[in-house]
């Protein structure tokens, strides 16, 4: 008796996925809830488990196809699967590579994972690697072709010598043969490919395909527009010099820039809450709370998690929870639920070097605030001329909704918070 294998539901209004990779193949042993594919969504990547232990029968979904939720993949019959008593020892190693990828979100699809043809079968004449008696899985053969990249030039790692997506990853990522015969070589052997590929042509993911949408409806729906100041970071960075070992001592979070920069923000929304509004057909929606997206930038493209009643936190639980965020989105681990319902985002391009931008909003938001690298500057103060540690802020606003005296004002009290950050636990 077979079970199949399904596309779980994806969350709200996510009804489709692609296939990012399968961790298994047809004739190996799955135990139950075991992660044997992953799909990719426009928002998030989700895991899926065996539903039934047994051999995986048949891959009815090959990897790059999309899916609706709720189709078949596969399925799963009755037994121990082939090599049952080599499996554990052959793929494990493959397994634990496979999940130190997943962080990458199967890199080589963004950055060398071009579509084409696949490389033709052969007639048996063709190179075994390692040795092996299997030809390349179909995902890895199809990614060889596509990288110019020989049998021999990939160590298989699969069972009997099998190439699988993953090895052709690693040799992409060293820019490397890894075949035993050629790792001793002090340089690779010059291309002597006539007409060599200079342009490389790369399906964009389903993630790069919704940023580029949604970046594209913001910049054709908004009227944005942008306001900038600077901030004197000096009072903040003394108070964080100042109890940062105790802050994490007592909390087991570092104190970092985020938390007072979030709190900051949320007071400034309550002061002017049409930052923290959208526009719902011929409506204005007004929250009475703060959902605040943190822009963080991942492997896969840009994702935006949420933390959510912003404003009913205190900045250790806010700084707790960016770093429940960043983790889940550096390992792929971002549910659904964790991106949805922003209401205002914070995007930092300090980190990056970054001195001064533009952010786009995130829609339907209408507001987001850009943060920059923090840089020493002449600055006159009391009609002296002193060097300060300065930030210059950037809001972007939807102008339909929020007028200028509000965005300016805005930006002023939370700078007003950051230069006397007592104001963020007096309320003030």
């Amino acid at each position: 008796m077979s079970t199949e294998i399904k596309v779980p539901t994806l969350g709200e209004s996510v009804t489709e996925a692609t296939i990012g990779q399968w961790f298994k193949k047809a004739g190996d042993r799955v135990e139950l809830d075991e992660t044997i594919a992953e799909l990719e969504t426009d928002k998030v990547t989700v895991e899926v488990p065996a539903p039934a232990a047994g051999v995986l029968e048949d891959i009815a979904v090959e990897a790059g196809e999309t899916v609706e939720v709720g189709a078949v993949l596969g399925s799963i019959g009755e037994g121990s699967g082939s090599d049952a008593g080599t499996t554990a020892a052959t793929e494990k190693p493959k397994s634990q590579a496979a999940k130190a990828d997943a962080a990458a979100d199967t890199k080589a699809d963004y950055g060398g994972g071009a579509t084409g043809d696949a490389a033709p079968t052969g007639d048996g004449a063709d190179e075994k690697a390692a040795a092996g008696d299997m030809p390349p899985a179909p995902s890895a053969k199809k990614m060889m072709a596509e990288q110019g990249l020989a049998d021999g030039d990939v160590e298989g790692s699969g069972k009997r010598g099998q190439i699988l997506k993953g090895d052709v990853l690693e040799v992409i990522a060293r820019g490397a043969p890894s075949s035993p015969q050629e790792k001793p070589m002090a340089a690779p052997a010059p291309s002597s490919r006539a007409g060599e590929a200079r342009e490389e042509r790369v399906k964009m993911t389903r993630l790069r395909q919704t940023i580029a949408r949604r970046l594209k409806d913001a910049q054709d729906t908004a009227a944005m527009l942008t306001t900038f100041n600077e901030v004197d970071m000096t009072a903040v960075m003394e108070l964080r010099k100042k109890y940062k070992d105790l802050f994490e001592k007592k909390h087991g979070v570092k104190l970092g820039f985020m938390g007072f920069f979030t709190k900051a923000v949320c007071h400034a929304l309550k002061e002017i809450p049409a930052v923290n509004a959208e526009i719902d057909g011929t409506d204005l929606v007004y929250k009475n709370y703060a959902h605040i997206g943190v822009a963080v930038g991942t492997p896969k493209g840009l994702v935006v998690p949420v933390v959510r009643d912003a404003d009913q936190m205190t900045i250790a639980e806010i700084e707790k929870e960016i770093g429940r965020l960043g983790i889940a989105a550096r390992d792929g681990k971002l549910t659904v639920s964790d991106m949805q319902g922003g209401t205002f985002t914070l995007s930092n391009g300090g980190v990056y070097g970054s001195l001064m931008s533009t952010p786009i909003l995130n829609a339907p938001q209408s507001g987001i605030l850009g943060m920059h690298k923090i840089q020493e500057r002449p600055v006159a103060i009391g009609g002296e001329v002193k060097i300060r540690p300065m930030m210059y802020l950037a809001l972007s606003y939807d102008h339909r909704i929020v007028d200028g005296k509000e965005a300016v004002t805005f930006l002023v009290r939370v700078k007003d918070s950051l230069e006397d950050p007592e104001r963020l636990v007096l309320d003030l």
